[in-house]
Parts: structure tokens; C-alpha cells; sequence
């Protein structure tokens, strides 16, 4: 496609924006841009989707959250015959929506009849490869998507993706604030905000900001992102991937699988996992690399205190003024602010967005002081390099909160920060013994809980006036909790109690 330049608006998003053919009213662009009403719009998906119907007629949806109850309602609305199953207890508000459209379900068991007659399954991305139903589904050759997947057939609006170890949430939250403030047109969606499926099928939007996680770009295969954006790629859900980093390495990179050269790829230049996967694509998008401090190659940095983007428009405003602090969010912020301005949002916007920015529930949150001790909510961080960004930005005693669910985690990368940085640990889990045997030599008291209740009783022990309690566990929460948002919320709650 041609770029257009009449009001100086290049065609950074391929199709659907401006061409030299189509031009748009002066002062007219970014009404445009919000509604996301440019024309050339491709035909491309709903012909593949046509060719789809004429294959399959039924589809099965393997799990009944907020991804499976979606793609169910989307699935019925385009004509299928739609069964969903859930091994577990389905919500209240998820059967409501079922039985308001009319779909069949059930839960807590699978009935085998109904589940292998399907043309395709969507799985639910909670749900493991090695489940027995998914097991004899792959044996059968059934073809297995997720609810991305099947959402992307149905819409032509423009995809933000985000991925990575660490920053997702708090980039697309980000990406989102700063679209919604400017006044475009869009929706939240993937891991965060509302099924992506449900959106389109009922509530559709000009632009979706995705955060994706590798489950489910493992079952992507056609959906392409028009932004595709990864920040890094660490050691995570290992446990997932037959505990080889290079398989998870590799369903992070899918996410830029089916971009043209009228897409756009930004990620960290400085990581080195994504500079060695790089050299085995021929990345066909146009490249935003961006780092910490300049380098050579980067678009995007920080330089005596600016914070500076040089493409697609320059860009600068003070780095004390964005509203997001501690290194790693140096990376979120330049994500961000990228992905704004090749969309077309105005400076002055992005800069006002960047300063206002409200942050993320469980990421970072500070909770409350109490006796002179700040207590700190980082649920989210289920990993090790997640919390080895909270431990840097700590700048008083910490008393660390660790445990969960391990997921074939290697401590050692945040070993000299516990050292440096932590007057005591408190250990969280069902199972506590990889973590005495990793950080009990270290000298630093510690001490060992299996509720959330004992462990902040614990905290407030251990702690002094001027420390901070910082909840940063490194792993998954299913152990002890429902989720991670469940153990941030216990801890917010007897920390208020105190």
C-alpha cells in the first residue's frame, strides 16, 4: 500500500489506513483514527472464515472462563454448533451468558462423545497439552486454536500484541490508557480486560491493545498483529514447556509470525535471548528496537534524563515526569509510548497519558504503612525476574515474601540482591524446601508459613520502623490461593488489619 502524505499521516498499520488514493479532510485525521473508519479495509479474513464454514460445523470450546464463554458466544453468533465442557465448576455470570445465548454446556466432567465429534476445538489456555482429552484430541488430528485465534477470523480491527516475561500487564494497561485518553476507539483484551471473542462478537471496537502470554500464542496460527511488541523473554512456566527454555523461547516469538512489511515489531534491544531468536527469522515488519540508556540501532532510550523517541516522530518529554518509576518501567514506558506514536496519537496526548498513568493492581502496589513499615503488593510477580526488578528498586531493609507453585524456577539470578538488599525472608507455600535450600546459607533470618494470615503475622515480627514488607513471591500462586489476584488481595487485606 502506498503511503499518504496529503495530511502527512504515513500508512504505518497497513491496510485500513489512508492511501494516496483516499485522502482524508483536513483536520479530519484523528477523528479518523479513533473511529478507525479509514477504507481499504482487506477481505482477506472473512474469505478465509468462509472457506472455514464450509469445513466445519461444529466447534467445541474446552474451558468456561472468560476466554471459553467468549468464543462460545461468538462461535454461535457465526452460525456454529457450539459445545462448551469445563472440568472444573463454571462460574455463575459464565453459565448465565451461555444459557442467554443458547449454548449447551457442562462442568465438571468431559463427555467424551460430544468433545471428539468436534471440527475444532478452543482451548482454553489454562489448559496443558498433556491433559488427557487434549492428549486424544491431538491423537485424532483435531485442529486445536485458542480464543485469540478464532476472535482474529472475525474482525479487521487493528491488534496491539503484547508479550513477554515481565511488563505485560502494566504495557497493555499502559497502551490502553493512553488510547482511551486520546479518545480511539478500543478495547482491552487477552490476559487483562474482557474476552476478545465476546468483544467482537458483541461489542466491537476499532483497535484491541492483547496482552498475550506463550499459552496462548501456542495455539495461534493465522492471527496477525499489526503492533507486535516483546519486551523480554526469561526463564518462566518451564514446567509448561518440558522444562526447556528454548520451547518457550520460541512460543514468544510467535507473535510475530504473519506480520508484512505494513506492521510494526518493537522490543528490548538489549536482551539477549530476543537478539539470538531474532537471527533465525526474516522479520518482514518494520523494527522499533528500544533500550535503557543509547545505543546504536535503538529508536527509543533514555538520555541525561529524557526520556526520547526517535521514530515514527520525534519525541521527548522528562523522565521524571512519567509516572511509572523503577528501571523496568523505563522499557514498559518506551513500549508504550512507541507503539502510540506509530499509531497516530498525538504528542501532547501521549505525553499527558505517560504522566498520568495510575499504574497496576498487584504490580509494585503499595498497600499501606503500618508502625512505620511500608507493606507492598507485587503478586504479579510470578517469577524470578520479576522479582529481581522489584528487589533493584527497593531502597530501604526489605522483608521478602517468597513461595507458591514453583515452576522449575533457578534462584541464583537474585541471590546477591537478597543479600543486599533483604533483612529477612518469609517463606510462603505448601512446600517450602527448594526455598531453605536456596537462600537458608545466605545468613538472613527467615522464616516459614503456609497461610497468608501467618505470614503477614510474621512480616510485622520480623519487620522494623523504616523497612519495607514487599510480597514479591517469584512464583504461582495455585498452591495456597485461587490466583495470584487472590493472594494479592489477602495480603492487602490482613495488611489493613494490622
Amino acid at each position: 500500500m502506498s503511503a499518504y502524505t496529503g495530511n502527512g499521516i504515513p500508512d504505518r498499520l497497513g491496510t485500513g489506513f489512508p492511501t494516496a488514493g483516499n485522502v482524508i479532510p483536513d483536520g479530519r485525521e484523528q477523528e479518523y483514527r479513533r473511529r478507525g473508519t479509514f477504507s481499504g479495509r482487506t477481505e482477506g479474513r472473512q474469505n478465509k472464515c468462509k472457506e472455514r464454514k464450509r469445513d466445519m460445523k461444529r466447534i467445541v470450546i474446552l474451558g468456561a472462563g472468560e476466554s471459553g464463554a467468549g468464543a462460545a458466544v461468538l462461535a454461535k453468533k457465526e452460525g456454529f454448533d457450539v459445545f462448551v465442557s469445563d472440568m472444573s465448576a463454571i462460574k455463575d455470570k459464565y453459565k448465565k451468558l451461555l444459557d442467554d445465548h443458547g449454548i449447551e454446556w457442562e462442568e465438571k466432567h468431559h463427555t467424551e462423545e460430544k468433545i471428539l465429534n468436534a471440527d475444532e476445538i478452543i482451548k482454553s489456555p489454562g489448559i496443558p497439552k498433556e491433559a488427557p482429552m487434549i492428549q486424544k484430541l491431538m491423537a485424532k488430528g483435531t485442529h486445536i486454536i485458542s480464543e485469540i485465534e478464532f476472535a482474529g477470523r472475525y474482525t479487521d480491527s487493528k491488534m496491539i500484541c503484547i508479550t513477554g516475561s515481565n511488563g505485560k500487564t502494566t504495557t497493555t494497561s499502559l497502551i490502553y490508557h493512553i488510547f482511551k485518553d486520546a479518545g480511539y476507539d478500543a478495547g482491552l483484551a487477552g490476559n487483562i480486560g474482557n474476552s476478545l471473542a465476546l468483544q467482537v462478537a458483541e461489542d466491537p471496537h476499532a483497535y484491541y491493545i492483547i496482552e498475550l502470554s506463550s499459552f496462548q500464542l501456542d495455539n495461534m496460527y493465522d492471527f496477525r498483529a499489526n503492533i507486535a511488541i516483546l519486551l523480554n523473554i526469561t526463564p518462566d512456566h518451564l514446567d509448561r514447556y518440558d522444562f526447556k527454555f528454548e520451547n518457550y523461547a520460541d512460543a514468544k516469538m510467535r507473535i510475530i509470525q504473519n506480520q508484512t512489511k505494513d506492521d510494526s515489531f518493537i522490543y528490548w534491544n538489549d536482551d539477549p535471548v530476543i537478539k539470538k531468536e531474532l537471527e533465525k527469522f526474516d522479520v518482514h515488519a518494520v523494527c522499533y528496537p528500544f533500550s535503557e540508556l543509547k545505543e546504536n540501532g535503538s529508536i527509543g532510550y533514555i538520555e541525561e534524563g529524557q526520556y526520547k523517541i526517535e521514530k515514527p516522530e520525534p519525541f521527548n518529554m522528562e523522565q521524571e515526569d512519567l509516572s511509572l518509576t523503577g528501571r523496568h518501567n523505563i522499557y514498559n514506558s518506551l513500549a508504550a509510548g512507541i507503539a502510540s506514536g506509530i499509531s497516530g496519537i498525538r504528542k501532547e496526548n501521549i505525553r499527558k497519558s505517560l504522566s498520568d498513568f495510575p499504574g497496576v493492581e498487584h504490580r509494585l502496589e503499595k498497600v499501606c504503612k503500618v508502625a512505620g513499615v511500608q507493606y507492598i503488593n507485587d503478586s504479579k510477580a510470578t517469577n524470578v525476574d520479576a522479582c529481581w526488578y522489584a528487589l533493584e528498586s527497593m531502597r530501604t531493609p526489605t522483608i521478602l515474601i517468597l513461595g507458591g507453585k514453583d515452576k522449575g524456577n533457578d534462584y541464583d539470578p537474585i541471590k546477591e540482591l537478597v543479600r543486599e538488599k533483604c533483612a529477612g525472608l518469609v517463606y510462603l507455600g505448601a512446600d517450602n524446601k527448594k526455598l531453605h535450600d536456596n537462600f537458608d546459607s545466605l545468613g538472613i533470618p527467615v522464616c516459614d508459613t503456609h497461610s497468608m494470615k501467618d505470614c503477614v503475622a510474621a512480616c510485622a515480627s520480623m519487620a522494623k520502623p523504616g523497612d519495607t514488607v514487599l510480597l514479591s513471591p517469584c512464583c504461582a500462586s495455585f498452591d495456597l490461593f485461587k490466583n495470584m489476584e487472590d493472594r494479592g488481595d489477602q495480603f492487602k487485606s490482613l495488611v489493613r488489619a494490622l
